[in-house]
């Protein structure tokens, strides 16, 4: 069964079929028909992005991971079971396991960029963070850090510490481009503040 190339994500929310889906439907999928598919998509694509959306709430994530689940119905198609239940229930119970795991995966990097900003400093980020954490100690770094508020530690921290963009960390932060850069230039001007108060 050749696999069909990935839908694009429609424009739109689509207008959904009222009732079950036939299970002749995922039949004709199990069979590899991809205009089948392509039909089974439309029906159900919208829905299992509300459910995404409901548990990450994150837009962009919530496509990627719908994506992946219409995928995977295609490549699972063939172990659907109507004994069990309905095509629909069986495709959001999918949908509703693989973004908790995008939940868990995303909590796993988290904490691991915290466990990186307790060990160590990047200090090739940018031209700022070379002038201002470049040649001071962790140590000093930690404590000036606890002066700022949560959301500009926490950003910087991303930046920093975990290496990532300004883009990376509005993304993880679900936060505008605009306030990111505003926040990590307001703490970065109190962390120079109070690291130039510990050298004295």
């Amino acid at each position: 069964m050749t696999e069909p190339t990935a839908v694009p994500w429609p424009a739109g929310p689509q207008e959904q079929r009222s009732g079950a889906l036939d299970s002749e439907l995922m039949t004709l999928v199990a069979r590899g028909d991809t205009a089948a598919y392509s039909q089974l998509f439309d029906l159900v694509s919208p829905r299992v992005y509300g459910l995404v959306r409901r548990v990450l709430r994150n837009p962009a994530q919530s496509e990627e991971v719908t994506q992946e689940v219409m995928i995977e119905v295609w490549r699972l198609a063939s172990r659907y079971d109507a004994t069990r239940g309905t095509v629909t229930s069986w495709i959001l119970t999918m949908a509703h396991r693989r973004a908790i795991d995008r939940v868990r995966a995303e909590q796993a990097s988290t904490n691991r960029d915290h466990a990186v900003a307790v060990q160590s400093i990047e200090t090739d980020f940018d031209q700022v963070t070379d002038t201002v954490i470049g040649q001071l100690d962790a140590e000093r770094v930690r404590h000036c850090l606890g002066s700022l508020t949560e959301l500009q530690r926490e950003s910087i921290t991303l930046a920093y510490y975990g290496g990532n963009t300004y883009t990376e960390v509005a993304t993880l932060l679900d936060a505008k481009l605009p306030t990111i850069k505003a926040r990590m230039r307001d703490g970065l001007l109190r962390l120079r503040d109070c690291l130039g108060t510990a050298e004295r």
